[in-house]
C-alpha cells in the first residue's frame, strides 16, 4: 500500500511557504534579529502614525469642525497603513526579486 503523505508533516509545508530571506541567507543570527528588530520598530512606527490620522480626523471633524486637520488626518491614516503593508512584504518581496535575478 503507498501512502502520499507518509513522511510529511507541518513544517514541510510551511517551510515550502514562508521565503528563506533570500539574498539575506547568508547573514548570521545576530544580523537578521537585528533587521526584524528594525522591521518592528517601523512598523509600529507606522501604526503610531495612522492612530494619530485617525485621532486627528476625528478631533478635526466633529470637535474643531476643522475639514483641514480632518483631510490631513485621512492622509496620515493612508500614509501609516501603507507604511504597515510595505514594511510587512518587505521580505517576501526581496524573496521573488532575488529569485526572479537568479
Amino acid at each position: 500500500m503507498f501512502l502520499a503523505a507518509d513522511k510529511g508533516d507541518i513544517t514541510t509545508i510551511i517551510g515550502g511557504i514562508a521565503p528563506d530571506w533570500g539574498p539575506f541567507g547568508s547573514l548570521g543570527n545576530e544580523a537578521r534579529v537585528m533587521v526584524e528588530v528594525v522591521m518592528a520598530i517601523a512598523i509600529l512606527l507606522c501604526l503610531g502614525i495612522a492612530i494619530w490620522g485617525a485621532a486627528k480626523q476625528r478631533i478635526g471633524a466633529t470637535a474643531l469642525r476643522d475639514t483641514f486637520s480632518a483631510e490631513q488626518g485621512k492622509g496620515l491614516i493612508v500614509a501609516g497603513l501603507t507604511g504597515v503593508f510595505i514594511i510587512g512584504s518587505l521580505g517576501t518581496l526581496f524573496t521573488i526579486v532575488y529569485g526572479m535575478a537568479v
